[in-house]
């Protein structure tokens, strides 16, 4: 099974552009036989909490139809971040696109403290199974929950998936704790991040892939979108970077 993440620039409350840029992404994905591949946090809208309501929506827009074409035809699964309407008010999110199955939504349950100003709490999915492997995702800070890798681990996971924006400033404690997180379960970890600015952050990149041990087998660096993808049968990871100056157009 090939497992990928994407790292990449959003661009402000545009999401229209930003599923262009997912879909040349995930075109490069299916071309070195990817599985499935999840973008970072709020992917296709940046993390921009301001905006967040007006750009809130549901996993059966109109607009997300392209990325459920794409699953279906390509035999690949996508994680794509946006905010999502409840009740409650708007959460953090990633849709889900599963070939020829209904879409499903993951949300945030554990908001950084300060992000309750604009969204509310969410409910988890249980780990996704593929070729009879679990893979549990996180949604940024819920990486520094420990309730939340004991029940992914309790869940039977073996691959971890964080899905982040991460500051130039916060990064290196959040790889920290994603791999700690992979030692101590022994399972396989891969984060997504930004690079370039969302919201108030400087975005730090160096989207990365752990194995078991908790080692970083493979990053990407701080400025160029790209892409991590981990073989899980030979451990071994096929890393693309693209430069920045055609980051909009790849």
């Amino acid at each position: 099974m090939k497992i990928c993440v994407a790292q990449t620039i959003p661009i402000k409350g545009e999401i229209t552009k930003n599923i262009q840029n997912h879909k040349n992404l995930i075109d490069l994905a299916i071309q070195k036989g990817a599985d499935i591949i999840i973008f970072p946090e709020l992917s296709l809208t940046g993390y921009e909490p301001a905006l967040a309501n007006q750009l809130s929506t549901t996993q059966n827009d109109k607009k997300l139809d392209v990325l459920q074409d794409i699953s279906t035809a390509k035999k690949i699964i996508i994680g794509a971040g946006l905010p999502t309407k409840s009740e409650a008010g708007v959460c953090i999110s990633m849709v889900i696109f599963e070939p020829n199955k209904p879409r499903k939504t993951y949300s945030k349950q554990y908001l950084h403290p300060g992000e309750e100003t604009h969204f509310v709490t969410g409910q988890n999915l249980s780990p996704i199974t593929l070729k009879n492997k679990k893979i549990a995702l996180a949604i940024c800070y819920e990486t520094s929950v420990d309730a939340h890798s004991e029940k992914a681990f309790e869940d039977g996971a073996s691959i971890y998936i964080a899905s982040v924006l991460n500051s130039v400033s916060g990064v290196d404690k959040d790889l920290n704790r994603i791999g700690a997180i992979a030692k101590k379960y022994k399972m396989s970890a891969l984060m997504a991040n930004f690079v370039g600015k969302s919201g108030e952050y400087d975005c730090a990149g160096k989207s990365s892939v752990w194995n078991n041990n908790g080692e970083i087998i493979k990053q990407l660096d701080t400025v160029n979108q790209g892409l991590l993808i981990l073989d899980t049968d030979t451990q071994l990871v096929y890393k693309t970077q693209l430069e920045t100056s055609s980051n909009h157009s790849i």
